[in-house]
């Protein structure tokens, strides 16, 4: 008889725990689809004091920019920082060979302000979270490495 590994239920994974998770799943799929131009991205907001009151976190992979996390202080929106950080993430994808951006969300405000930035609609999940919408968006990006979409 063989060892059967232990379920462990882990709802605040360390970091360790989680990028073990996030390493085999990226090398895997890596493998699978032969696309290995991984790159993280990660730009963030700091005030003078040191306080950090803003972030852009993503990758790039397979020709596009995924931005996983944008988010700004509430004190500071409205004042072109999330427009900053979505533009230095889309560079810096655009640099590494990305033809297109794409990210999600349910917040309305941030829907808005992606369509602002020239992003388009071409998903969307309803009633998720209940009472919301997920939008699933799309943008060109422009660069001299970027790649053509295939």
């Amino acid at each position: 008889m063989h060892d059967e590994p232990e379920l462990l239920f882990e709802p605040f994974p360390s970091d360790d725990l989680r990028r073990f998770v996030e390493d085999n799943v990226s090398t895997f799929t890596m493998a699978m689809t032969g696309a290995l131009d991984y790159q993280p991205v990660g730009y963030f907001l700091r005030q003078e004091r040191g306080e950090w009151v803003g972030g852009c976190m993503g990758h790039v992979w397979a020709n596009y920019l995924h931005v996983q996390w944008l988010w700004v202080a509430a004190s500071l929106r409205g004042r072109g920082h999330g427009t900053r950080l979505l533009a230095a993430a889309e560079t810096m994808g655009a640099e590494n060979g990305a033809a297109r951006a794409t990210l999600d969300t349910f917040n309305p405000a941030a829907k808005a302000f992606y369509l602002r930035q020239g992003s388009e609609v071409f998903g969307t999940l309803p009633d998720y979270p209940p009472g919301y919408s997920k939008f699933f968006l799309t943008k060109t990006l422009v660069g001299p490495n970027s790649a053509p979409t295939r």
